[in-house]
């Protein structure tokens, strides 16, 4: 279905008649005109071939961060099957975009399409999205019915072609934590009333985020920077940056099982999709290590507080990528100095980067609050 076909059918369907015709203080024609200006700025266009090649330019990054992936069967399945997948996952960084489709690609899994917050759409940058990638600009917090009729039924149409990158919670968390989710793009995708649908859920994680500097300083999205600004911090603290970027698919959820106009029904999805999310985020030992810090703490003590916590975190139905604090310590604290997140004199470790340390310990707050501990002590 090309851009114009979907545009037509974007144009055609009972929602979006029904805000033409309906539209307090416009004529249907000014309606329409409002709609097709969404629906122009909505069109998007995935080249495959091109896609592909995004890997050599983007080296210079992709070669710092280690892929990994559990589970990848999940969506070769789905695959087989015939069936259209919507893939939804937690976001940690502006790398997701280039992590999570290249995993799929390198395990021969046909790519999707990403729902990307419209600030990612200036420059060069913007043209990469929309000609190449095949990313959609989503206006997040967008009340315009015009916006949202045409939004809807956008992601409806594309749907039927394309299978769907959707992250649930409007946006990277600044505070680490697993936000709640949003069920707006979901609800959509639901609307398409298709029986061949899965929703596959995704946990992204990452040993370092590249951003984590900048996240943890400004705490809260309203804090957000000029997004060219963003990209110039990043650039600087990429110098000698190194991380895992551990990808989880979980088992699909048959989308057709969702009343899109029931909203109790809705929330339940997202609600599970979220408890699945947060199961298969693996906790890796850097945020274990921010978890059990205190202002100044032995490596001996320290080491017993992972202890402690990884046993709390099995009970949970953690997915764990150590059993020790050991190990943990082991494989972060090193890191986490020449990061400069924490000092480490002799045996005795220091948190250097509070905003940091709590950032990587908010990662793994949503298995644990269910349970009444917190581990916020530094």
């Amino acid at each position: 279905m090309r851009g114009d076909e979907i545009a037509a059918a974007v144009l055609a369907r009972e929602e979006v008649l029904r805000y033409i015709r309906g539209a307090e203080g416009e004529t249907p024609h000014e309606a329409e005109a409002r709609v097709q200006a969404y629906l122009d700025e909505l069109q998007t266009t995935q080249r495959y071939r091109m896609y592909r090649a995004l890997q050599h330019p983007l080296y210079p990054i992709l070669r710092k961060i280690d892929r990994r992936q559990e589970h990848i069967e999940h969506a070769q399945a789905a695959v087989a099957a015939g069936r259209r997948i919507i893939y939804a996952s937690n976001h940690k960084s502006h790398i997701d975009y280039l992590v999570q489709p290249l995993v799929l690609d390198d395990n021969g899994v046909r790519p999707p399409v990403i729902a990307a917050g419209i600030n990612l759409f200036g420059g060069a940058l913007g043209l990469l999205h929309r000609h190449v990638t095949g990313a959609i600009p989503i206006r997040r917090n967008m009340k315009d019915p015009a916006y949202l009729a045409t939004l809807k039924a956008y992601i409806s149409e594309l749907l039927r072609r394309h299978d769907l990158f959707l992250y649930l919670e409007g946006g990277r968390s600044y505070s680490g934590e697993l936000k709640p989710f949003k069920t707006g793009l979901l609800h959509a995708a639901a609307q398409a009333r298709r029986s061949d649908t899965v929703v596959i859920p995704v946990a992204i994680a990452y040993d370092f985020v590249l951003e984590d500097l900048i996240l943890a300083r400004q705490r809260v999205k309203r804090g957000q920077r000029a997004f060219a600004r963003e990209v110039a911090e990043m650039v600087r603290y990429a110098v000698g940056y190194q991380s895992r970027a551990v990808v989880n698919f979980g088992a699909p959820l048959a989308l057709g099982d969702c009343d899109p106009d029931d909203r109790r029904s809705m929330l339940q999805l997202s609600r599970r999709l979220r408890a699945d999310i947060g199961r298969l985020y693996k906790v890796l030992p850097t945020a274990l290590v921010s978890a059990a810090m205190r202002p100044s703490i032995v490596r001996g003590e320290l080491e017993e507080r992972i202890d402690r916590l990884i046993a709390i975190l099995k009970m949970a139905g953690a997915n764990l990528d150590v059993q020790s604090g050991r190990e943990a310590v082991d494989a972060a604290a090193d890191a986490m100095e020449a990061r400069g997140i924490i000092v480490i004199q002799g045996d005795r470790h220091r948190i250097r980067q509070r905003n940091v340390v709590r950032y990587y310990s908010r990662t793994i707050q949503h298995l644990l609050s269910d349970r009444g501990h917190s581990t916020l002590t530094h």
